[in-house]
């Protein structure tokens, strides 16, 4: 599993320029909310989840601040009922714990089975994405595309859709 020193050596070695900044863990965004960080407004919420017959996986990236409506994203993007999925599969799929979900926890994704659903708002020209490095007590900023480009290389689809 790829922890967060193997990330910033990973991304390191690829010349990829990110910072990062370390805080308390955090859980949840309102927690986020809490810890000051240097752009909140790009900071992202990350959600995993799975259709209702455990087939199908997803994450669901998106500003902190909007709300994603489960019933209406499924119907937007023809998919079978969604859920979230349960902590053992995020840990197994993932290796991640409830409130460090992060696009970076595809890198662990062995199977490459789960799809990225990314919010439009994230992916401009130039756009920087905080997202936790596979551990909730940091957050890393780089460009949106450099996350793209390696979730990409992995095998991990990629989905950029409009989240109101």
């Amino acid at each position: 599993m790829l922890t967060k020193d193997a990330l910033l050596e990973r991304l390191h070695d690829e010349g990829i320029s990110y910072e990062i900044t370390h805080h308390v863990a955090v859980f949840n965004m309102a927690e986020v909310a809490q810890v000051d960080l240097p752009y909140p407004e790009v900071n992202a919420k990350n959600l995993f989840v799975r259709d209702h017959k455990r087939r199908d996986y997803y994450m669901i990236t998106v500003l902190g601040h909007k709300r994603v409506d489960l019933k209406t994203f499924r119907h937007a993007h023809g998919l079978r009922a969604l859920t979230f999925a349960t902590p053992e599969e995020l840990l197994d799929m993932l290796g991640l714990i409830p409130g460090a979900v992060t696009p970076f926890g595809l890198l662990n994704d062995e199977t490459t089975k789960v799809h990225l659903y990314i919010d439009s708002d994230l992916v401009k020209p130039n756009y920087f994405i905080g997202a936790h490095p596979n551990d909730n007590r940091a957050t890393l900023w780089l460009k949106t595309e450099d996350l793209l480009s390696l979730i990409r290389a992995h095998g991990n689809p990629i989905s950029v859709v409009e989240i109101p």
